[in-house]
């Protein structure tokens, strides 16, 4: 039996009395005389269940409760109670302890609420790893063959029992939330929230209450506290998208709640702590961002542990028939509309399309063409004019080699694109895009781009 009880009384020989019963029944047991003690063999080797006096000096019962469940929330906590003291033994059920037995005590009592606590704890880990193998399982519905995409997806799997901070680059619509739900879904915090939020949907006083939360009257309207989104996925994972649009204010909070684990809501000055992993993902460059003084570098290296980059739809060209099946299905499944499937010269089209939507693109291509194409067969008729006709970013024919181009100008000359075919309706752009009118307007300054711009065809020369 490897079940460890760790007994915390100030009376030794109560710690000694128990410490012989219950290792008869083959636990192994440790007791201590104070709270102290006790959080110090907790750091140490935390043990399945603590049974602690509820009145002791310097720290008594309901403190340690509160501590232990702090540090693990997995150890079941038992609290030893006289009679007088039957109301306290209330409040720390309400506070997360296991159960309380009064004084004096029969040793049977103790067995049986001891026995319940680690048969219950696991039941829990039982569950637990159920769930985390159904949601392992969730990972075959992410779809690709590809190499580069397989190491991606082993890189995934490696890094999700664990609870360091993940860095995920690529272009936009290659995947990047995909990947990060995975994580999430394969890891001990599966069972906890999974919270996205657009770094840069949203202006910087409203993100910064979004994320930290905020205190009644901090600003006109706050007629109540509220808890932020770290606080609302205690216990799971939070991502930030394009953590690149942060605010050095915001990086500096952010980089708090990563060294520290805590945060402060807007208008308070009392921190708050949090259990919530941290994924953060870009298609910008943060290592220039860094030389240039616009991030964080310390911020950047405490992101940057496991750095995963998704390649972009043109370097998995193998993936698309694949990824063309996939849709077709989900989406003749979701309009209720028979089985279709590719014509040749379609998926020719499709193979030689460089796709700088990537993965968004292509199933926007194939739900708009199952839902306008007659008959069972998807013919080049049905897919957008921009892909019938082969040309790439800009018009750049799909023979043009893109290699001496950089991720920001291949992504200002996309959106230059887009906002040119749908007549700079910015709305509709982003809707194409696939990211939100404000993340729009700020690539438009950033790149400097207005209606009087135009896009350049590139020669290849």
């Amino acid at each position: 039996m490897d079940e460890r009880i760790l007994i915390v009384d100030d009376e030794a020989s109560v710690g000694q009395f128990l410490s012989i019963m219950l290792e008869r029944e083959g636990y192994k047991v440790e007791a201590v005389l104070s709270g102290k003690e006790a959080l110090e063999k907790i750091a140490e080797n935390p043990p399945q269940v603590v049974l602690a006096d509820l009145r002791m000096p310097e720290m008594d019962g309901i403190e340690l409760l509160t501590r232990i469940k702090e540090e693990d929330p997995r150890i079941a906590v038992v609290i030893m109670t006289a009679y007088g003291s039957l109301e306290s033994a209330v409040e720390a059920m309400r506070k997360g302890a296991f159960d309380y037995v009064m004084k004096p005590f029969q040793i049977e009592e103790i067995k049986l609420v001891i026995k319940r606590a680690i048969e219950e704890r696991k039941l829990r880990e039982e569950n637990l790893e159920l769930k985390r193998r159904v949601k392992q399982y969730e990972l075959k519905e992410i779809v690709g063959k590809n190499e580069k995409f397989q190491r991606v997806l082993e890189l995934a799997k490696k890094v999700a029992p664990t609870d360091s901070t993940v860095l995920i680059r690529g272009e936009s619509g290659t995947g990047k939330e995909l990947i990060a739900k995975a994580i999430h879904n394969m890891s001990p915090r599966a069972n906890n929230p999974f919270i996205a939020i657009n770094m840069a949907a949203l202006p910087e006083e409203l993100l910064e209450s979004e994320l930290f939360g905020y205190t009644k009257g901090a600003f006109t309207g706050a007629t109540k506290n509220k808890e932020g989104l770290f606080k609302a996925a205690e216990g799971g994972t939070i991502l930030l998208d394009e953590i690149s649009e942060a605010s050095p204010r915001i990086q500096v909070k952010i980089l708090r709640a990563l060294q520290e684990k805590e945060i402060t809501p807007v208008g308070s000055t009392k921190t708050i702590k949090v259990d919530v992993r941290i994924i953060a993902s870009t298609n910008a460059d943060l290592e220039k961002m860094v030389a240039e003084g616009r991030f964080r570098e310390d911020l950047y290296y405490r992101l940057n542990v496991v750095y995963i980059h998704l390649p972009p739809l043109r370097e998995r060209k193998d993936d698309i028939p694949l990824l063309t099946n996939h849709f077709l299905k989900k989406y003749t499944s979701l309009y209720n509309l028979p089985p279709k499937k590719i014509s040749d010269e379609t998926m020719k089209i499709l193979l030689e399309y460089s796709w700088p939507g990537n993965v968004r693109e292509l199933e926007n291509a194939i739900e708009r063409a199952v839902i306008l194409s007659e008959g069972d067969v998807i013919k080049p008729a049905d897919l957008p004019e921009k892909i019938r006709d082969r040309f790439s970013v800009g018009g750049v024919s799909d023979q043009v080699s893109l290699s001496g181009l950089t991720l920001e100008e291949l992504e200002r000359r996309y959106i230059l694109q887009v906002l040119d075919e749908t007549g700079w309706n910015k709305n509709r752009a982003a809707q194409i895009l696939g990211i939100d009118p404000s993340t729009l307007y700020r690539k438009l300054q950033r790149y400097g781009l207005s209606k009087s711009g135009s896009v350049r065809k590139e020669t290849g020369q």
